[in-house]
C-alpha cells in the first residue's frame, strides 16, 4: 500500500517541477527552414539507429527538416526542440545531436537505446532539458571540465543501466540544474555532498533504486530551494541529518528501504511545514510518532510502514487534514484507534494498520471518512462487531480485517453485502465458530473479485449467496468447518480461477461440476490485478499473479477422481491430498500441460501411476505418498527430479528413485534416500515462490510487495 505515493495528486508534479520552470523555452513557433548543418547531424543520427520507428516517412534529404516529424524550429531557422519519445527507437545515440547549435530540449525517453550517454549531449553550450529516461543506456558518465558552465537545468537519466560514481567536476559544470532524475540506475559510491553547493537553484533530486552507500549527507539541508527529495532503495546506514529540517521548502522526502535508523525528532519533524509527502517506510527507524506531526498541515501521505515504531497514534495527526494515505504498517503500534478523530481526514483514501497490536473497537469515526478506498486492519487485536456506519463507506474497494477478534459474521456481511464498489474483502480468522450465514440475508456483492473467509473456523455448508457472485475469481474458504457437499452451482462461478476449500470436513464425491469451471478450462484466464492501488509511473510497476489452483485437500470426499479431470487444462496447482478417493489416477492428467503442483498423497489409490505423466514439463511439486499404487515409477521428464518422499507409503511401487527397484524379487518398503527433507506445505510454497513470484497467499500476497 506503501507504493501508492499519491500517485493520484502529487506524481505528475515531481519531475515537472523543475521541467515546467524551462518549458516556455521549449514552445517557440516552427518556421520554414533549418541549415545544411543541422539537416546533416539529425540524418547522422537516424542513420546510427537499427530501428527508427516512423520517422524514415518524414526525414528525408530533399525535405525541409524544420517539417520533420518531432523537429520544431525557431523563427531564426534554428531547430529549438527533438521531441521523439516513445518511438520505438533502437541503436546507440549519435554524438551529433550535440552538434545542434540552437538545441534546448532533447527528449528521447521511453525508447529500447543503447550504449553510452555522448558526451557532447551533457556538455552542449545550449541545451537546456535532457531527457533520456527508459531505454537502456550503460556505463559511466563522462568527466566535465567545470568551465565553462553547461546550461543545462533538466536532466532525467532515470531507468537505464548506468554504473560508476558520480564524477563531481561534472555537476559543478552543471550550476543552473533545477531538476536531476537519476534514479533506478547502478550508480554506487557515496551519496555526493556538493550538490547544494554546485546546484544553488536546485528544487528536485532523485537518487532512489542505485546502489549509493554511507550516510545522509548534512549539506543537503543547506538546500534552500529543494522541493522534492527522494534516495530510497540504496544502502545508506545512520539517521536523518538534523541539519535536513533546514530545507524547509521541501514537498517530497522520501527515503524508503535504504537502511536508516533512529528516531524521528520533534523539533526536526515541526519545521517541515511544507511537507506533502513523508515516505521513511521500510527501515530501521524506532520511537514514537511525534506529536510535532501535526503541524503538517499540507501533509497528503504518511509512510512509515515496515519499521520498529511503537506507541500510541498521537491526537495530533487528526491535525493533518489534507491526508490522503497514512501507513504504519508492520510497526509495534498499540492502543485504541478512538484516540485519532478520523472524522478530520475528509480526503483519506487509504489506511493501512496491518500487523501492528492495535486493540479495542474499530471506531466509527473512520467511517465518516467516504472517500476512503482502501482499509487494511488486519492482524491487530480489534474485537467486537463491526458498525453499520461501515456502509457509508460508498467507494470502498479494498477491505482486510483478518486476523482479529471480529464477532458476527452474519452482521458484518449485511453491512458490507451493498457495497457497490467492494473488490476485495478479507476477513478470515474472525468470528470464531460461528456458523455461516444464510442466504435470504446477504447482500449480492455485486462487483466482488475476491472473497477470503477461512480459519475462523466457523460451520455449516457452502452457502448458495456465493453463486451469486458474478465476478467472483479468488474463493477463500479453507481451515473452516464447513460440511455437506461441494455444490453443483459452483461451476456457475465462471471467473473463478483460484478455489481453495481444503481443511474442511466436505463429503461426497469430487463433483463434474468442478470440471466445467471456465477459467480452469480456459486456455486465457484473465489475471487478477487490484484495481485500487494505480501505479505511480511504469518506473516502479509490478504486477502480481495467481496460481490457477484447485485445492480440496484435507477433506472427507470419496469415491473416483473424475475422468475428466484432463479438461481443467489451464491449472496450475492440483491438490486433492488427505481424503479418502479410491481408483486410478486418471491418464487423462497428462492433458494438464501447466500443471506445476500436483499433490494426490494420503489417499486409497490404487493402479499405477500414468507413464504419460511424464509429459508435464512444468511439473515441480508431485506427491502420491501413502496410497496403494503399483508398478513402476516413470522415469524421464521431470519424474527424474522427484524425491523418494513423493513415492513413500506404497509398497508395491518400484522405481530408481527409492530402494525398491524394478525387477528385484524382493525390497524393503520404499524409503527416502534424501536427508533433506521437509514439510510438503513449504516445499509448494517454494514452487509457487519459484513459479509466481508470490510465496504466501491471503492478506500477505495482495499488498505486502507493492512497488513503493
Amino acid at each position: 500500500m506503501q507504493t501508492l505515493h499519491l500517485s493520484i495528486k502529487t506524481c505528475s508534479k515531481i519531475f515537472h517541477l523543475g521541467f515546467a520552470l524551462v518549458l516556455l523555452i521549449c514552445l517557440a513557433s516552427p518556421t520554414s527552414s533549418c541549415t545544411d548543418q543541422e539537416k546533416s547531424s539529425l540524418l547522422q543520427f537516424v542513420a546510427g539507429l537499427s530501428q527508427h520507428g516512423d520517422l524514415g516517412a518524414s526525414w528525408q534529404h530533399g525535405t525541409d527538416c524544420c517539417q520533420w516529424e518531432g523537429i520544431t524550429c525557431s523563427t531564426d531557422e534554428i531547430v529549438t526542440d527533438v521531441l521523439l519519445a516513445s518511438r520505438g527507437l533502437q541503436g546507440h545515440i549519435a554524438p551529433s545531436l550535440g552538434n545542434l547549435p540552437g538545441l534546448l530540449c532533447l527528449n528521447l525517453s521511453n525508447n529500447m537505446l543503447s550504449g553510452g550517454l555522448p558526451q557532447e549531449l551533457v556538455s552542449s553550450s545550449s541545451i537546456v532539458i535532457l531527457d533520456v529516461s527508459f531505454n537502456r543506456l550503460e556505463g559511466d558518465l563522462h568527466e566535465l571540465s567545470s568551465t565553462p558552465a553547461r546550461p543545462v537545468k533538466v536532466l532525467n537519466i532515470s531507468s537505464n543501466l548506468f554504473t560508476g560514481q558520480f564524477p563531481p567536476t561534472t555537476w559543478k559544470a552543471m550550476k543552473n540544474m533545477v531538476a536531476l532524475n537519476a534514479s533506478n540506475n547502478s550508480f554506487t559510491g557515496i551519496l555526493p555532498t556538493h550538490f547544494c553547493n554546485s546546484f544553488p537553484s536546485l528544487v528536485v533530486l532523485e537518487l532512489s533504486y542505485n546502489r549509493f552507500r554511507g550516510s545522509i549527507p548534512p549539506e543537503l539541508g543547506s538546500c534552500s530551494m529543494l522541493r522534492v527529495l527522494k534516495v530510497g532503495h540504496n544502502n545508506l546506514i545512520g539517521n536523518l541529518p538534523d541539519e535536513l529540517s533546514n530545507a524547509t521548502s521541501l514537498e517530497f522526502l522520501s527515503f524508503p528501504r535504504s537502511g536508516l535508523q533512529g528516531i524521528l525528532q520533534d523539533t526536526n519533524i515541526a519545521k517541515l511545514t511544507n511537507l506533502v509527502t513523508l515516505d521513511l517506510g521500510e527501515n530501521n527507524f524506532s520511537g514514537k510518532i511525534p506529536e510535532s506531526i501535526g503541524h503538517l498541515k499540507r501533509l497528503e501521505g504518511l509512510h512509515l510502514n515496515n519499521n520498529n515504531m511503537y506507541g500510541q497514534l498521537p491526537y495530533a495527526l487528526a491535525n493533518c487534514t489534507n491526508l490522503i494515505i497514512i501507513d504504519l504498517s508492520y510497526n509495534n503500534f498499540y492502543g485504541q484507534l478512538n484516540k485519532v478523530n478520523f472524522s478530520n481526514l475528509p480526503n483519506l483514501m487509504s489506511l493501512d494498520l496491518i500487523q501492528n497490536n492495535f486493540n479495542g473497537t474499530i471506531p466509527e469515526s473512520i467511517y465518516t471518512c467516504i472517500n476512503l478506498v482502501a482499509l487494511r486492519l488486519s492482524y491487530n487485536n480489534f474485537q467486537g462487531q463491526l458498525a453499520k456506519g461501515l456502509g457509508n463507506l460508498k467507494s470502498l474497494s479494498f477491505l482486510s480485517l483478518y486476523y482479529n477478534n471480529l464477532t458476527n459474521i452474519t452482521h458484518a456481511l449485511q453491512i458490507l453485502g451493498s457495497s457497490k464498489n467492494l473488490t476485495t474483502l478479507l476477513i478470515g480468522r474472525n468470528f470464531q465458530h460461528e456458523t455461516m450465514p444464510v442466504d435470504d440475508i446477504i447482500g449480492c456483492f455485486e462487483n466482488l473479485r475476491f472473497l477470503a473467509i477461512g480459519n475462523c473456523p466457523i460451520s455449516g455448508k457452502i452457502p448458495f449467496w456465493i453463486s451469486k457472485l458474478a465476478n467472483l475469481e479468488i474463493l477463500i474458504l479453507s481451515n473452516n468447518q464447513l460440511t455437506g457437499i461441494i455444490p453443483a452451482w459452483i461451476k456457475a462461478l465462471s471467473h473463478v480461477f483460484y478455489l481453495d476449500i481444503s481443511n474442511n470436513s466436505l463429503t461426497g464425491e469430487i463433483p463434474t461440476a468442478l470440471m466445467d469451471m471456465p477459467m480452469l478450462k480456459s486456455a486465457n484466464p484473465r489475471d487478477f490485478i487490484l484495481p485500487v492501488y494505480p501505479a505511480q509511473t511504469h518506473q516502479y510497476r509490478q504486477a502480481f499473479a495467481f496460481p490457477i489452483l484447485l485445492d480440496l485437500s484435507n477433506n472427507k470426499f470419496t469415491g473416483e477422481i473424475p475422468l475428466d479431470i484432463g479438461q481443467l487444462k489451464s491449472i496450475h496447482s492440483l491438490n486433492f491430498s488427505f481424503n479418502d478417493l479410491t481408483g486410478q489416477i486418471p491418464e487423462s492428467i497428462f492433458n494438464l500441460t501447466d500443471l506445476q503442483v500436483l499433490d494426490l498423497s494420503n489417499n486409497n489409490l490404487t493402479g499405477a501411476i500414468p507413464a504419460t505423466l511424464n509429459t508435464l514439463h512444468f511439473l515441480a511439486v508431485f506427491n502420491v505418498s501413502n496410497n496403494d499404487l503399483e508398478g513402476p515409477i516413470p522415469s524421464g521428464g521431470q519424474f527424474n527430479t522427484f524425491g523418494a518422499s513423493s513415492f513413500d507409503g506404497n509398497a508395491k511401487l518400484c522405481g530408481s528413485m527409492i530402494i525398491h527397484e524394478c525387477g528385484l524379487a524382493e525390497a524393503p518398503p520404499s524409503t527416502v534416500l534424501s536427508t533433506e527433507q521437509t514439510d510438503y506445505k513449504v516445499a509448494c510454497v517454494i514452487a509457487f515462490s519459484a513459479f509466481f513470484g508470490v510465496g504466501v497467499l491471503y492478506d500477505q500476497i495482495v499488498l505486502s510487495r507493492y512497488f513503493g
